[in-house]
């Protein structure tokens, strides 16, 4: 659905992305994983048409995705960044509710009201839905922007650490969630800095570094102790369980 061709992106005269090629492909979870400053959110934005590329090419089902209007991409794609700031003191409701604005005055809008359900629901957020979003904790803040996200109902899902600020449980809820929307046909893009939850639920890996792709493909192919401890600089130890890589960092 989504397809980058040598996608090089310069931020104010710095190069940050280098010629990434990479496809994005329904019924699929995609995993970036890097060191920070790798580039892995500017390559997040450029996949998903926030960020412009200096060179290359990003597609969506073989268009620029440039080309998109404003509306058209919103209901193609859906993004979690990781500000996502409100300072107006919006409820749960109307927070999650913002999700359904691009299908506003069409057939779907009648989904409105069971989206937002279970979108709350999948994100166990239905809890806080009488509180004003500027009053929650930076965990249920975190969750209630993800509600959002899958409030919109978009083929093409891209998450930038939607893990971070979460406690354990709630990282593999948000993990579970975003592999059941792969299962369910949509291509999911996610940005996520533990290595063993990329291991756990993603069917691909995709490792950025300076700037890079330095390799793609299974979990258990690319998660291996020599490429993290070239890229990371750290001695690991990697167990599998159920055939899938756990990142053991040596101490």
């Amino acid at each position: 659905m989504i397809s980058a061709q040598d996608v090089a992106v310069t931020v104010d005269g710095t190069p940050i992305l280098h010629g990434v090629s990479l496809d994005i492909v329904p019924g699929e979870m995609l995993a970036l994983v890097g060191p920070n400053g790798a580039g892995k959110s500017t390559l997040l934005a450029a996949l998903s048409g926030d960020a412009p590329v200096s060179g290359g090419a990003v597609t969506i089902d073989g268009r620029p995705i440039g080309s998109l209007k404003h509306l058209e991409l919103a209901q193609q794609r859906s993004v979690l960044t990781q500000e996502n700031q409100v300072s107006f003191p919006f409820t749960v409701r109307e927070v999650v509710e913002m999700g359904r604005a691009p299908w506003a005055r069409t057939a779907f809008s009648s989904d409105d009201e069971v989206a937002v359900a279970e979108a709350l629901e999948a994100t166990d957020t239905l809890h806080l839905l009488g509180r004003h979003y500027t009053q929650l904790s930076g965990g249920e803040k975190a969750r209630v922007s993800l509600a959002r996200v899958l409030a919109q109902r978009t083929p093409i899902v891209f998450l930038d650490e939607p893990t971070a600020a979460l406690d354990l449980s709630h990282q593999e809820d948000v993990m579970r969630t975003a592999a059941a929307l792969a299962r369910s046909g949509r291509a999911v893009v996610v940005v996520v800095h533990d290595l063993s939850l990329a291991g756990a639920y993603a069917d691909r890996v995709a490792v950025i570094a300076g700037g890079r792709l330095d390799s793609v493909g299974a979990a258990s192919d690319v998660l291996t102790s020599e490429r993290i401890e070239r890229i990371y600089g750290l001695e690991v130890e990697i167990v599998h369980r159920d055939g899938r890589p756990v990142v053991l960092p040596i101490r």
